[in-house]
């Protein structure tokens, strides 16, 4: 099984065509979810560990465990639909029929497809601020998010070497605005077991900074740092990380991820 799993991971990571998502780069805070994805535990960092400890369920938290639905719905809209605020604003259930033509298609996708039209709002941070119940029920379940097609992978060693390749692939696709989600974990401590969009990069000869939107956090971007001299990817510490070490690797870039 592990030899078979290997070989797809293979197969998997062959390099992506490069076929841009737009025509322009994404923007924060105009192709971002004005809604989060809420946290199911309360938490608080461990000043000993400098590590976060769980401190009970989050009251009130309903919108649960849709990281992986957010961050992959932010690229179908940037990738699949157009806003339009001069066109006259529809009912519910326009968009609703609107939204489902946009998740309809896989990020994964390279062929040029007209673009889904939203008319009367501007950008999706706009429009999910208005409708943000109707897309809460249209995005997708807690189930896309616990049974994504890529989760298999974080099981498996990922090398140093192997992460630099993949760091530097994301480079390539953000340049050519084709921004991709990645899961971000640290298995089998399962501290952290994310996904975040990454649509900014800079390079410096020590390291690689990576610009995410986190789907935990509306507010501000989120900086993810890809070290050379040791191969490793690290989080900024969070209201939910403590920061440090994790793994990285793209998703709904292929039918095994």
């Amino acid at each position: 099984m592990i030899a078979l799993l290997a070989g797809l991971c293979g197969c998997a990571a062959s390099a992506p065509t490069l076929v841009p998502a737009n025509d322009r780069p994404f923007d924060f805070a105009r192709d971002t979810f004005a809604f989060v994805n809420e946290l199911e535990w309360s938490y608080r960092l461990d000043p000993a560990t400098g590590e976060m400890a769980h401190d009970g369920s989050n009251p009130g938290a309903e919108y649960t465990t849709r990281c992986f639905v957010l961050a992959r719905s932010a690229r179908q809209f940037f990738q699949f639909a157009r806003f339009d605020p001069s066109q006259p604003r529809s009912d519910a259930e326009g968009y609703r029929r609107r939204v489902r033509q946009v998740i309809d298609h896989d990020p994964s996708e390279t062929a040029d497809v007209e673009r889904t039209v939203i008319p009367g709002f501007a950008s999706l941070r706009e429009f999910s601020r208005a409708w943000e119940g109707l897309l809460k029920q249209e995005l997708g379940g807690w189930s896309e998010s616990e049974f994504q097609r890529g989760n298999w992978r974080m099981i498996l060693p990922f090398s140093r070497r192997g992460q630099e390749r993949d760091a530097l692939a994301m480079v390539r696709e953000i340049a050519v605005q084709r921004p991709p989600v990645v899961h971000v974990a640290d298995f089998p401590k399962v501290s952290i077991n994310h996904a975040v969009l990454l649509f900014g990069a800079s390079e410096t000869p020590e390291e690689i900074r990576f610009d995410a939107y986190d789907p935990n956090n509306s507010a501000q971007p989120l900086r993810l740092t890809f070290a050379r001299v040791d191969g490793r990817f690290r989080l900024a510490r969070t209201h939910y990380f403590g920061g440090g070490p994790v793994d990285v690797y793209e998703v709904y870039r292929s039918a095994f991820y």
